[in-house]
């Protein structure tokens, strides 16, 4: 059974840092495209982040330079620095997998329960 589960989000003031982790179980992480995504209150699910299988990473704009995307392929977990956080990055955070070795183009077919980042001014 695949299991995607997320963990390190809190409350932290402005410009202050946070580190998520995603432990997958039921799948291999580096056989997937994987991705960080986000939904703030009244917003759309937004990705934020993927790293594909040849480990190439991908930000969304307002995240580059503050947030780092990377996987650790012993311990099977995907992982989101956030540096310089503010208050437009409040949401909760998803980590989601695709199937094996999918194309740019499929979807994310497994999701994290979601863990809640809240950044105060």
């Amino acid at each position: 059974q695949v299991q995607l589960v997320e963990s390190g989000g809190g409350s932290v003031q402005d410009g202050g840092s946070l580190r998520l982790s995603c432990a997958a179980s039921g799948l291999t992480i580096s056989k997937r495209p994987m991705a960080w995504f986000r939904q703030a209150p009244g917003k759309e699910r937004e990705i934020v982040s993927t790293i594909n299988l040849s480990g190439s990473t991908a930000y969304l704009d307002s995240v580059k330079g503050r947030f780092t995307i990377s996987r650790d392929s012993p311990t099977n977990t995907v992982s989101l620095q956030m540096n310089s956080l503010k208050p437009e990055d409040t949401a909760v955070y998803y980590c989601a997998a695709k199937k094996p070795y999918a194309g740019a183009g499929a979807p994310y077919d497994y999701w994290g329960q979601g863990t809640q980042v809240t950044v105060s001014s």
